[in-house]
């Protein structure tokens, strides 16, 4: 394989580096007014060294009783995941061997259902969840989570499934597995990748996830991003650095899971992007 030329490279890892500077300088600059005190982190002109403290954290975490909020992101992730993943991989091994047409049609549909803006599905819920008196359960977030995910995790898996050969069933076939045994001891860990980039995304939907949360359940079972959104935007200058702090908090545990899982995502990925 033909090398490009040094300069040609200089300039490619010049421009990576450059970009990686500029992408990180808004997440590290958080991280460091989160240390700080209001006075310190937001003082003209600014200082670039002052007292480095964790009550904001603390405060946060402890007195305002976000490992709650945690606890409840925790549990409508995993969920979410969950569910997503279980009927993803069901749907798209079956549409992958599918070679009619409606197997086409309901692809189209679910990627016209997964277009649709979160705000134009949030009036419908509401209504309903409320009049069958389950708007403040975590299952009704979840289950609206999944309905909104669901039709990417099945496009996604079964662009996985459809590279892994169609021989490989067959065989399982002859030597007397079922059609289940088959898809559950052969075909599942050969895409085992593709499932872990998929159970990723669906993670950092349910993970992210604002509007939906701060809409159909209560304070007490809303998620991290919404438990801060209020102190973000407050007026406070105790909950606005509380809301920094926050912020970074729901950070490290995406930052922890990428680099992981960070191979599985690679291969993942370039399993999908490449037709075996």
């Amino acid at each position: 394989m033909k090398k490009n030329p040094l300069p040609l490279q200089m300039l490619i890892y010049g421009g990576l580096a450059f970009w990686l500077v500029i992408a990180s300088i808004p997440v590290l600059w958080t991280a460091i007014i989160s240390l700080r005190q209001y006075v310190d982190a937001f003082s003209i002109p600014l200082k670039w060294i002052a007292p480095i403290t964790l009550e904001n954290y603390t405060t946060l975490w402890i007195d305002k009783g976000f490992s709650r909020n945690f606890m409840n992101t925790l549990i409508v992730t995993f969920g979410t995941v969950t569910i997503s993943l279980t009927v993803g991989c069901l749907a798209g091994y079956a549409l992958s061997r599918y070679r009619g047409s409606l197997g086409f049609w309901l692809l189209i549909i679910a990627l016209v259902f997964r277009s649709l803006p979160h705000s134009t599905l949030l009036p419908s819920f509401y209504v309903i969840f409320d009049a069958l008196g389950v708007r403040n359960e975590y299952f009704s977030l979840i289950l609206v989570l999944v309905a909104i995910n669901q039709p990417f995790t099945i496009w996604m898996l079964r662009s996985f499934f459809v590279n892994i050969p169609q021989e490989l069933d067959e065989a399982a076939l002859v030597d007397g597995c079922s059609r289940l045994q088959a898809f559950r001891k052969v075909i599942i860990p050969v895409m085992w990748p593709g499932v872990i980039t998929t159970g990723l995304f669906s993670f950092l939907l349910a993970y992210n996830d604002f509007l939906l949360s701060i809409s159909l359940v209560n304070a007490a079972k809303q998620t991290m991003p919404a438990a801060i959104s209020n102190a973000i935007f407050a007026e406070s200058e105790l909950l606005l650095m509380q809301g920094v702090a926050g912020a970074v908090s729901i950070t490290i545990p995406l930052i922890i899971l990428v680099v992981l899982f960070q191979r599985q995502i690679v291969s993942g990925l370039t399993q999908g992007a490449v037709k075996g």
